[in-house]
């Protein structure tokens, strides 16, 4: 099957923070597990660099608005290298294929009859790009941006007939696999059986000139969201295709968008509505995970609490910071980090855990084994798909395998299920000491180091799509019968 994947696009009004570094590590696990399985994968991610918000940022940084968003553009996409992301394309929203794309659709809601233009006063948040009804104010504010002060404005924009699909998105919204988790569905069912208010998509150029031109109307640009949520598409060439792209992976494939809660609203109603109005494919499946806080408290600059993926990487480096955060974050609900706990994951689980396990391995193989271990050559989805862990217990049955959990978007559960193999062979090892009885009978001391390097080779195979260079590194420890350099070193 063919499969379509893509994170939202952030803002490049700030610098990548770990929440969007949690949302492109797991696009980028089920990239690799989906192409590990022998399925053909398309994973894009990119940039969102419209709108007030960022023309506000580039103006208090007294530099222009194109030099800005390069700037901050280029170092999200920087982010592959440091997080070792597999995806194939990144798109910008300021390249001319993502205008053409943004235009056509456009070109095709009017057609339909879904866009009109009228005079419109509301409160706007700057924060979310977007108007924001008196119904929704939380002591005045946006409930977003609680620091943000409402801006009152009025103007002629043009608006998208949201209120036509009411019937056509609870139909879509009936299907229980559209979003993941369920409840998330119900908050999308529950927002658009309250009643859908046409939105605004456009607006006045002299006041907000950073933008793409509406069609047909030199005096608008298009609303920062209406011309963001193309991306989805053109990212893969469409309206012209001309690698077949589209076709392949959105209208013949299997397409799934991974994003934040906050976004259901966006993803799954007002996107789902515009591609009903062009006429295009809804989205197969919309993931939203939750959020990551620190200490308590939402992460704000203001407060000092913000943690950026390269400082991650720094610390950590790039495989243990993969780990860290599909281990211990959890996928739909909201996770606490902080420096001093990701200091104890990183040293017990793969300092004197995963580490510990593969030097003390690969050490008895290479001073004991007169060749490397012949070991089975098994694929991921082989391994994927069994409920029970090898040889370390032969009737040791599980309640869900890696490929279930990976299914059910349970990175943690994943994770879990292969640390659950290392301690079951650190057990071993201190149970049947190997290293002992070597001494005493050369010929079972063999067979069970070679036993454990089988199992080791294993664990190597599960983690291809989670820590792909320590997968690497340990089958090719494992081939060449040599203890690796140190994986995972210790903490300064």
């Amino acid at each position: 099957m063919a499969r379509y994947l893509t994170t939202t696009l952030p803002y490049v009004n700030a610098d990548p923070h770990i929440g969007f570094a949690l949302e492109l590590v797991e696009a980028d696990a089920l990239a690799r597990s989906w192409r590990a399985q022998g399925e053909e994968v398309f994973f894009t991610t990119g940039t969102d660099e419209h709108g007030q918000k960022i023309l506000k940022a580039a103006e208090a940084a007294g530099e222009s608005v194109a030099d800005y968003t390069d700037r901050y553009a280029g170092q999200f996409e920087k982010l592959k290298a440091a997080l070792l992301l597999a995806n194939d394309a990144f798109i910008r929203t300021t390249e001319p294929r993502h205008y053409a794309a943004a235009q056509e659709l456009w070109r095709r809601c009017d057609a339909a009859g879904d866009i009109y233009k009228k005079k419109y006063r509301g409160l706007y948040c700057v924060g979310d790009e977007a108007y924001v009804k008196e119904s929704d104010l939380v002591d005045g504010k946006c409930p977003n941006h609680p620091t943000l002060d409402l801006v009152e404005i009025e103007e002629e924009n043009y608006f998208f007939r949201l209120s036509a699909y009411q019937d056509r998105l609870l139909g879509y919204l009936e299907r229980t696999d559209c979003i993941v988790p369920d409840w998330r569905r119900q908050e999308a069912i529950n927002f658009v059986r309250a009643g859908l208010e046409d939105f605004s998509i456009s607006r006045d150029k002299a006041r907000m000139s950073w933008g793409v031109p509406v069609p047909g109307d030199d005096a608008q640009v298009m609303y920062v969201w209406f011309d963001a949520l193309a991306n989805y598409i053109s990212t893969l060439g469409w309206p012209a295709d001309e690698e077949g792209n589209f076709k392949k992976f959105w209208e013949e494939g299997r397409t799934l968008q991974v994003a934040g809660k906050d976004q259901v609203r966006f993803q799954s109603v007002m996107w789902q509505a515009m591609l009903m109005s062009a006429a295009i494919k809804t989205t197969d499946q919309v993931f939203y995970h939750g959020f990551i806080t620190s200490g308590g408290t939402k992460m704000s600059k203001s407060i000092g609490n913000v943690i950026s993926p390269y400082e991650l990487v720094e610390k950590y480096g790039t495989e243990a910071t993969r780990y860290l955060l599909l281990r211990h974050v959890h996928p739909t609900e909201d996770s606490d980090v902080t420096w001093e706990r990701m200091d104890e994951w990183y040293t017990a689980d793969l300092v004197n855990g995963l580490g510990n396990v593969v030097a003390r391995i690969t050490k008895m193989a290479e001073d004991n084994l007169d060749k490397p271990a012949s070991v089975q050559e098994v694929t991921f989805k082989r391994i994927a798909e069994t409920r029970a862990l090898h040889h370390v217990s032969e009737d040791m049955r599980l309640n869900f395998s890696l490929g279930e959990a990976l299914d059910n978007f349970e990175f943690y559960r994943a994770m879990g299920l292969i640390w659950s193999y290392i301690q079951a062979l650190d057990e071993r090892i201190t149970a049947e000491e190997p290293f002992k009885l070597i001494k005493t009978d050369s010929s079972r001391g063999k067979e069970l180091i070679t036993q454990l390097v089988k199992e080791l080779h294993a664990v190597g195979m599960m983690l291809e799509p989670f820590m792909p260079t320590t997968s690497k590194s340990i089958i090719a420890a494992v081939n060449q019968n040599m203890k690796p350099e140190n994986l995972f070193p210790r903490l300064a």
